[in-house]
């Protein structure tokens, strides 16, 4: 099942993708689409890492996310990628614009034939004002599109507030 967890900065949302693994009872690959660009993010993910059981898999993958999960994807197992708009965001910044409708392409490609499970987690940033710089509006606009797309593709999605996951679609936890 391919599941996609929407929600602002902070709301639950990795939370629950972690819960929702760990409740699987099989093995968990955590897929990191985080670059260390600095100290505070350098920081931000060694947290990440210090409170991930020690016993899940872990793959850093900034770009090429479709062809990491083709790679780790197996029936008996869960696949948790965290988070979708921090990959944008680097496909974003690559010198290459092309990249970012390749690699967006070759996810929605790729999703509906994975075995097992993928818990994908990203920022709803929706919700807010229309940005007022060139990057981030383009930005807002990519996010919104790939979002329906997954939206469509997933077999469920939802949306955390206050650490509260409101199923959109399809079966709650």
């Amino acid at each position: 099942m391919n599941t996609l967890i929407l929600g602002g900065a902070r709301s639950g949302k990795s939370a629950l993708a972690e819960r929702l693994a760990a409740a699987s009872g099989r093995e968990v690959i955590y897929i990191a689409t985080s670059q260390p660009a600095d100290a505070e993010m350098a920081e931000r993910i060694a947290h990440h890492r210090e409170h991930r059981p020690a016993h899940w898999g872990c793959v850093e993958e900034p770009l090429a996310l479709a062809n990491t999960l083709r790679e780790h994807a197996r029936a008996d197992r869960v696949l948790l990628v965290d988070c979708l708009t921090l990959w944008l965001s680097n496909l974003l910044g690559h010198p290459d614009p092309a990249c970012v409708v390749a690699e967006r392409d070759a996810l929605l490609a790729a999703l509906p034939t994975l075995p097992g499970d993928v818990l994908l987690v990203s920022n709803e940033v929706g919700l807010g004002i229309v940005p007022m710089g060139e990057l981030t509006r383009r930005f807002v606009d990519e996010a919104g599109r790939l979002l329906q797309s997954l939206a469509v593709r997933c077999d469920r999605v939802v949306f955390v507030a206050a650490g509260l996951p409101l199923t959109l679609k399809g079966s709650p936890e």
